[in-house]
């Protein structure tokens, strides 16, 4: 892998050499460490030599196709997240795609900031699912696993996209987080950035968490964003 960037390591697969120097030059601007090969064998090889944070992993190589090689890595214990990248937009792709083992897909022709922000959607996923399973903040509970929230003990129920939030905000406690930030942790790519939306959910939440608690547990800083107070009971 690139030894210059410390970011996560990528290995780009994909039998087309221009397509391989595009997402090379892209996602080392980006800060990440890459390795590019040209087909399944070498992927393998690539995979057993540094096992990589995240694979992009062409369906259609000369050798053997994507779906194969994400079998073997997977049956040797790879475990790291694979994005599958093809020409096809076949629903059976996608579904065999994911079967296999993938952890996303997406068709070219393709968007760099969209191969870019799927990297990083996975990738902080795949942190979070490493993480211990409850987080503590002042008097909220969460538990990652059950997805059930309590505030000084008494039961929250939140709606799947408040939950992402309430999490963001608890993980960056007595922090203050952009709306800009917010969105792009909690909606990710998939999300036309109307920060409106931010404000929106903030409300949602404190409407079911305030009443649980003495002050506000979310603080409005004017001008810069918003903040998880921790010393709140």
């Amino acid at each position: 892998m690139n030894a210059q960037n410390k970011g996560p390591r990528i290995l780009i697969v994909d039998d087309e050499p221009s397509i391989r120097e595009l997402l090379s030059t892209s996602l080392r601007f980006a800060g990440f460490g890459v390795r590019a090969v040209a087909n399944g064998a070498q992927t393998i090889s690539a995979v057993l030599e540094e096992e990589p944070d995240l694979i992009i992993l062409d369906v259609m190589l000369p050798d053997m196709n994507g779906f194969s090689v994400t079998k073997r890595l997977r049956s040797a214990g790879y475990t790291a997240p694979i994005l599958f990248l093809t020409a096809k937009d076949d629903t059976e792709d996608k579904v065999m795609g994911l079967t296999v083992g993938g952890d996303d897909y997406v068709t070219k022709p393709f968007s760099l900031d969209e191969i870019i922000a799927r990297i990083k959607a996975i990738l902080r996923r795949t942190i979070q699912e490493d993480e211990e399973a409850v987080l503590e903040t002042g008097p909220i509970v969460l538990d990652q696993d059950t997805h059930e929230v309590h505030v000084n003990g008494t039961p929250v129920e939140l709606s799947p996209t408040e939950f992402k939030l309430l999490r963001y905000l608890m993980q960056n406690a007595n922090r203050v987080l952009s709306k800009a930030q917010i969105l792009d942790h909690v909606w990710e790519y998939d999300f036309n950035g109307d920060a409106g939306i931010v404000e929106s959910y903030i409300s949602y939440l404190r409407r079911k968490l305030d009443p649980l608690t003495e002050e506000s547990l979310i603080q409005t800083k004017r001008g810069f964003g918003y903040m998880l107070k921790t010393d709140v009971k």
